[in-house]
């Protein structure tokens, strides 16, 4: 059994608030350049221009990469030998999210009641998910969800029958559907089978994966390669203006599911794909 104190959780859920929302990740930063490299419209190119340039900025200047700093997800991996001391595990990290965006002043987004509306001025409550999994260590993903992507992202129950080609289908009418709204180029996480709820969770876990890696399962990888040459056939360009690089990577989690039901979810973010992972 290894004992971790949650003031520690605190310490680096703070760190990490700060971090994802001034700095991409290493393959979300070579992905963007890539992107540049390889966009054919010269108008979409020089938007992708503008974008590293918005990028270097805000790591040198240490301003967030984009305005609206999300609402912080958080992903927790705990292995079944970790004992915490010292508070609530969900009270530690909510406190390192609070410390977080106001200590690193970053915009406080969340309201306390989604009719009322009065901002909570702290960022606070975050999402959280837990796993529990062997081992004594503690993985934390916190990723910071803007919604002007999130509000782009869909949950559709098919039938069965409707297949593979059902699925294809979803994800293409959500993307365009989204358009320019999503503030392309965008990755795009697809969670398909489980219930519910469970494809959103996947697809939303799924915008965590490192981009250019794919799915282990043979007709899951191919299916993320035909749909992302398929969304970038869709003209609608970095920014929505036209042109060849609309997504920079779909990520796809699978589930097994009820026979009577094939749910997909597809859960879209902009190019601020922003997410820092650290195992304690």
């Amino acid at each position: 059994m290894r004992t971790v104190n949650v003031k520690e959780i605190t310490k680096n859920v703070k760190e990490m608030c700060i971090e994802a929302n001034h700095f991409l990740s290493k393959d979300m930063d070579s992905a963007m350049k890539n992107a540049v490299s390889n966009e054919k419209s010269p108008l979409g190119k020089q938007i992708l221009s503008q974008l590293q340039d918005n990028l270097h900025i805000a790591a040198e200047d240490m301003i967030p990469i984009c305005q609206d700093t999300g609402m912080a997800v958080v992903f927790i991996e705990v292995g079944q030998e970790v004992h915490f001391e010292g508070g609530i595990l969900e009270d530690a990290i909510n406190e390192g999210i609070r410390q977080g965006y106001v200590e690193g002043y970053l915009r406080k987004s969340v309201v306390k009641d989604p009719i009322i509306r009065e901002n909570t001025k702290d960022n606070t409550p975050g999402i959280i998910h837990y796993k529990i999994v062997e081992g004594d260590q503690v993985k934390i993903k916190v990723a910071p969800k803007g919604f002007g992507s999130e509000n782009m992202s869909r949950v559709f129950m098919l039938k069965p029958a409707d297949g593979i080609e059902g699925v294809k289908d979803a994800v293409l009418t959500a993307v365009k559907d989204a358009g320019p709204n999503a503030c392309p180029p965008m990755v795009v996480g697809v969670g398909i089978g489980g219930t519910f709820e469970k494809c959103a969770l996947m697809a939303k876990e799924a915008l965590t994966r490192e981009v250019g890696s794919h799915s282990e399962i043979p007709y899951v990888k191919d299916l993320e390669e035909e749909l992302l040459e398929k969304i970038n056939k869709l003209g609608i360009g970095p920014g929505g203006l036209g042109g060849s690089t609309t997504a920079l990577a779909v990520n796809i989690n699978t589930y097994p599911t009820h026979i009577a039901g094939l749910p997909v979810g597809i859960n879209i973010c902009c190019h601020v794909n922003r997410h820092v992972i650290r195992t304690i």
